[in-house]
Formats: C-alpha cells, structure tokens, sequence
C-alpha cells in the first residue's frame, strides 16, 4: 500500500538544492556559451599587427579552418557523449542532435556570427518579428491589389513604419 505524503511531512531542502542548481545553470547557459565563444576568438581570429580582427574564427576558409574543425569536431564527441544523440550511423556511431548543432549556432553568434537572413545587429525576436510584419504588409498590399478595402489597411503606414525602424527594406515590400 502506498503512503501519501504531504508537504510538511519531506525534507523541503533537497527539493530546494535541486531547484536552486536547475536555475543556477540554466542562467548560467548564455554565460557559458559566451565564454567558449571568447575562447575560441582569442585562439582562432586572424588579427593584424595591431591586434584588430582581420577574419572571425566561423569565416576561415581551406587550411585556415583546420583547427576549428577539430574543435567542433571535438565539441560534438563531447555532446554525444553527454547524451545528444539522434539514432546511429551507417556503422553503428551515435549521431548528434539536433540540439549539438542549435549550441554550435549560438557559439558562433555568441562570437558575432549574423546567420543569412537575419538582420545584422538583430536579435532572433527582431528579425521574426521583421518577417511576419512583412508577411502582413504583403497580404494588406495584395488585398487592396484584388480591390479589396481591408479594416487593416489604415493601419499599413504603421506597420511599414515599424517595419523599416526594425530594418527591413520597404523596396521589397509588395
């Protein structure tokens, strides 16, 4: 038979350990990303004489590239073997996740990487919310286009007024 216990009758701290180190890493997650991204910015970008940047880590190209192949390489075998793993390969290997490839993303922009697409200096909010604006514009242009006269029509000045403020171009609007 099972006993039903209460919240007065376990041990709360081992509850409250758990939760405080839950919460303390995954604030810590960003922290962490920007360090490995620092790290591998001080070892792998190309500088001048001066100290200033010539070619970011992510940009390096043939034999350049070697070293932060061997570090993703490196980052991967460690993340399989953390438990990011997605089924096996032809010879048997665990393959990474998904979620391997998601952090070696946010390490790269973590260094300043701007993935394509993306507004440069943009967060992911901005440029979603830069795409869906002009998703809307589009479909109010394209309704008055049919001869349509949308209630959101008087709102399409607007809307174009954020949409530029947030960086996009209105000349591809339409």
């Amino acid at each position: 038979m099972s006993q039903v216990i209460t919240v007065g009758q376990y041990d709360q701290s081992i509850l409250d350990q758990a939760e405080i180190a839950l919460v303390d890493g995954v604030s810590k997650t960003g922290d962490l990303i920007k360090g490995y991204s620092n790290a591998l910015d001080q070892v792998f970008d190309v500088k001048d004489s001066n100290g200033r940047i010539i070619t970011k880590w992510y940009d390096l190209k043939g034999k350049d590239k070697k070293g932060i192949k061997a570090r993703r390489a490196s980052f991967v075998q460690r993340m399989i073997a953390k438990g990011y793993t997605k089924g096996v390969d032809k010879d048997g290997n665990p393959k990474a996740s998904a979620t391997v490839d998601t952090y070696w993303q946010r390490v790269k922009e973590a260094s300043g990487y701007v993935p394509k697409g993306r507004v440069s200096g943009g967060t992911d909010v901005d440029s979603k919310t830069v795409a869906e604006l002009k998703t809307m514009i589009n479909r109010i242009l394209k309704a008055e286009e049919d001869g349509q006269d949308p209630e959101a029509s008087q709102y399409k000045s607007a809307l174009m007024e954020v949409y530029e403020g947030l960086g996009g171009d209105l000349d591809t609007l339409g």
